[in-house]
């Protein structure tokens, strides 16, 4: 039977990969997006490039951001959520691929270089931002409380954990990081998302 130690495994797994000196395991690379925009309080404006997924920009909408358009940023495989240091790297996963100073938010989606089908993750440097953006993505909870309802103080969290199942497939990816996809698999075309009209009636 598979317990919350399945997490901090595969969080080892990525640092040793990524080199990142913490990993915040997520649902998806979206909400890793979202959570550190409300760890860091950030009240925007935001640049994306024009051309990118759609839940990125209905994320800002969301959260209520100022959004501008940058049509000449041309991207491969990640980008900043200007001006801030956070960046969707959703298709990036290089070996070595943290970048000190950053928040990279990953995903692990069927199309990705480790598709495990669902599930995201931050690289970041803090342990103490570390704790509390991981606390964020469960629900408020420390994971080392047994059974959860014995915790006595909570922070606000929301529903964007990472599945055991999940974690468990990812680690099971990564005995063999050679057989992942090459890197050249994830250029990807997306469409204009600035010319899409959003009702927010």
């Amino acid at each position: 039977m598979m317990n919350y130690d399945i997490l901090d495994k595969f969080e080892g797994v990525l640092r040793e990969y990524t080199g990142a000196p913490h990993v915040v395991l997520t649902d998806c690379c979206t909400h890793a997006i979202e959570l550190c925009l409300r760890f860091q309080k950030y009240t925007g404006p935001v640049i994306l490039p024009s051309h990118t997924y759609i839940s990125i920009p209905m994320t800002m909408h969301k959260l209520g951001l100022e959004l501008y358009w940058d049509k000449d940023y041309n991207w491969e495989y990640e980008y900043r959520i200007a001006p801030t240091n956070i960046w969707d790297s959703a298709r990036a996963f290089d070996e070595n691929m943290y970048i000190s100073g950053r928040m990279q938010c990953l995903s692990f989606g069927w199309d990705k270089r480790l598709a495990i089908g669902h599930g995201g993750a931050i690289l970041l440097d803090s342990r103490s931002d570390y704790n509390i953006l991981r606390r964020m993505a469960y629900d408020g909870r420390t994971l080392d409380t047994s059974p959860w309802e014995n915790q006595t103080y909570w922070w606000l969290g929301f529903h964007y954990n990472m599945r055991l199942e999940d974690a468990a497939k990812g680690i099971d990816m990564m005995l063999h990081p050679e057989n992942l996809p090459n890197k050249q698999s994830q250029l990807k075309t997306y469409p204009d998302c600035s010319k899409i009209k959003v009702d927010l009636s």
